[in-house]
């Protein structure tokens, strides 16, 4: 019988067959985004926590060119949410995590040892930071979830990196990945889990395969289709359709076409 976890995650239709599920493995299937919250406040230790977690994420080559800034200053939270795009939770969430791709820390390390630093100029340091970055977040998600809190990510903040930037004070070639809504779940407004694709969309054994995505991505149409009825979403098409309508072309990015302009803008060489 396949576990009710992966049946949420996955639909019946393509939920995959293991029995090596342990407490870990649910807890991760049962991340959903929170987008609802109680105005009860996230404690230091609860942050503490959180962070500690963040940290024990892997970094290259342990750089450490990640940095977040905690928010919980209602003025600041109600900016963040305008520059996010008018998004609610943003502003009622009573902690926003806004995690940076941050290369001014090595850049001021080098300069106080006056040594040079030109590698920070290169593309791959910024692809660097914003892995870092996500891969500190997503651990810091899983350790919110634990201690029974919710969130959910904002990839806003890129909509207006430069007011983001001025907003949060950040220097030169430090940059806003995305936020990060932390708080208690409001249990009259609960989140479901959301479905993926299924295994064969994005597994590939041994060489990558396009059209053995075909069949799975259908697939994913109608559980999707399932899903959205069931959560009374008011979503046109399938969920193909819908992800090719954001993709549609620079006016469908919400500013985020012009993301190289504001990252040179920001200090970032990108060679």
């Amino acid at each position: 019988m396949t576990p009710q976890r992966l049946l949420a995650r996955y639909g019946s239709e393509s939920a995959p067959a293991t029995d090596t599920l342990n407490p870990f493995i649910e807890h991760l299937l049962e991340h959903r985004s929170v987008r609802s919250f109680l105005p009860d406040p996230v404690s230091d230790a609860q942050l503490a926590a959180i962070i500690a977690a963040a940290q024990s994420a892997a970094s290259s080559s342990n750089l450490n060119v990640w940095s977040v800034v905690a928010v919980r200053d209602a003025a600041r939270r109600e900016k963040l949410a305008e520059l996010a795009g008018g998004q609610a939770h943003v502003r009622e969430a009573p902690l926003q995590l806004v995690w940076l791709a941050d290369l001014a820390r090595l850049r001021r390390v080098a300069t106080a040892l006056e040594r040079p630093s030109a590698g920070l100029d290169y593309l791959e340091m910024f692809l660097t930071g914003v892995i870092d970055a996500a891969l500190a977040a997503q651990n810091a998600a899983v350790a919110a979830e634990s201690l029974d809190l919710g969130m959910v990510y904002i990839g806003g903040m890129r909509n207006h990196p430069e007011e983001v930037a001025r907003l949060l004070e950040l220097p030169p070639e430090v940059f806003a990945v995305f936020g990060m809504c932390v708080g208690t779940p409001d249990p009259a407004r609960p989140a479901a889990v959301k479905p993926r694709p299924p295994q064969s969309v994005v597994v590939h054994h041994e060489t990558y395969s396009q059209p053995v995505q075909d069949d799975g991505v259908e697939t994913y149409n109608r559980t999707m289709a399932q899903f959205y009825e069931a959560q009374q979403m008011k979503v046109h098409g399938s969920w193909a359709v819908h992800s090719v309508k954001r993709i549609a072309g620079p006016e469908t990015l919400s500013g985020r076409d012009r993301l190289v302009e504001a990252l040179h803008t920001l200090g970032f060489g990108l060679k």
